[in-house]
């Protein structure tokens, strides 16, 4: 009964998706996409191709399951791999990405799309990373008794598949052969579901963001801005975060400068944002044939570099915990021994619990706290010092789920 509300559901989400793509870009992306999907599938892969299948909501998690991504390539170089997203904004960074075959949208999860898909792709192994259970598609791979594993999971008691009404979601469950999850609580929130096909293996993307100090990270225009100055890099903010650092920029007289890489870079909002900024601001759109280091500010109008910025940065503060769900990747800059500031909703991310709690990472409610949070940083080099330096070691600490997730897979 509630399988059928679902998938009623499902064919109602598609419709209206439709209608919405007249008026947004994104669900344009959203549903266009999805038209080649078949037609990309039927080109790429062929009857006797061996494949292994990944599934990432968006950008975050794709970039969480890379690393098992690459050592799976590793292992298995005559696989074709397939990459899904769910979402517009991992698809469109990273759909030509290149450890991957195939890169597609996942199709909506209706009981005839799960099983058109795995049809074409036929995969003798599949991972999802993190999150998203889709029913149809999960009970199609119990079907065919695929391999299928959740790497990175993390559960919460708040799912569906805890709730009175969660029956068909927790049958779909049964199609997954092993569960590596983040922490203890999903563990024992996956027990009490009758799992015991579970490991704590930790969270792959302390491995990702590890191997990023292997790799060259240097942008000579951001060390032509530098110029040798402390420099605070906000990373992934949304308005209100630049509310507070603009009025924070604006106000200071100390000897520093900000880079700012912005989550949205519409023009549109970019040109407000600059235009706020009373100290002399340069967007990378327009940095050719300046000369950089006259600037206080640089705005990042493009994207895929912010990794690498934050190598440059003696301070970090990073977006999203004034809105939901809450804050973006704090361990880009942890990973480069940097401390942190965020908002105050970070509640969702263990990782930015952690670094509060270590003290490593700093949380501010308002102007005034955030005032104080950085006027303290650049002011004692000492504090700034140590928290960079436990953040680069919880980093360091807590890699290697990627090798636990290996050897599982491989022993099994």
């Amino acid at each position: 009964m509630m399988l059928s509300l679902y998938n009623l559901i499902v064919h109602f989400a598609g419709f209206l998706l439709k209608i919405m793509a007249l008026f947004s870009p994104k669900m344009k992306l959203f549903v266009d996409g999805r038209k080649v999907v078949f037609p990309v599938l039927e080109q790429k892969i062929k009857a006797i191709d061996k494949t292994i299948w990944f599934h990432a909501a968006s950008l975050g998690e794709y970039e969480q399951g890379l690393p098992v991504i690459e050592k799976i390539k590793e292992q298995f170089p005559l696989h074709k791999i397939v990459v899904t997203f769910f979402s517009p904004s991992g698809y469109e960074v990273r759909k030509n990405n290149t450890v991957a075959d195939v890169t597609v949208y996942l199709p909506l999860d209706t009981k005839k799309n799960a099983q058109q898909f795995l049809q074409l792709v036929h995969p003798d192994l599949v991972f999802f990373i993190k999150y998203e259970y889709w029913p149809n598609y999960l009970f199609e791979l119990k079907k065919s008794n695929t391999k299928t594993y959740l790497i990175s999971g993390i559960l919460r008691p708040n799912q569906l598949f805890f709730k009175w009404y969660g029956g068909f979601y927790r049958d779909a469950l049964d199609a997954f052969t092993y569960f590596f999850v983040q922490n203890e609580t999903s563990k024992k929130l996956l027990q009490q579901l009758g799992k015991t096909n579970v490991a704590v293996s930790g969270d792959t993307r302390f491995d990702r963001v590890a191997t990023i100090l292997k790799k060259d990270n240097s942008l000579n225009f951001i060390s032509d801005f530098k110029d040798n100055t402390l420099t605070i890099v906000v990373g992934s903010s949304w308005p209100k975060d630049e509310d507070l650092v603009v009025n924070f920029i604006n106000s200071n007289t100390f000897d520093v400068k900000f880079i700012i890489a912005p989550h949205n870079i519409k023009e549109d909002q970019i040109q407000q944002l600059k235009n706020s900024i009373t100290k002399k601001t340069v967007l990378f759109s327009e940095k050719e044939g300046k000369q950089l280091a006259d600037f206080d500010v640089f705005i990042i109008d493009t994207i895929g570099i912010l990794t690498k910025i934050y190598s440059y940065a003696d301070i970090a503060y990073v977006g999203g915990g004034f809105g939901n769900p809450g804050v973006h990747n704090v361990l880009e800059p942890a990973t480069f021994g940097v401390p942190i500031v965020i908002g105050p909703n970070y509640s969702h991310f263990a990782e930015a619990i952690a670094l509060v709690n270590m003290d490593a990472c700093v949380s501010v409610n308002n102007q005034k706290e955030l005032n104080e949070a950085l006027e303290n940083l650049i002011h004692n080099d000492d504090i700034r010092n140590e928290k960079g330096h436990m953040c680069s070691t919880f980093v360091q600490m807590n890699k290697g789920a990627t090798a636990i997730i290996l050897k599982n897979i491989l022993n099994d």
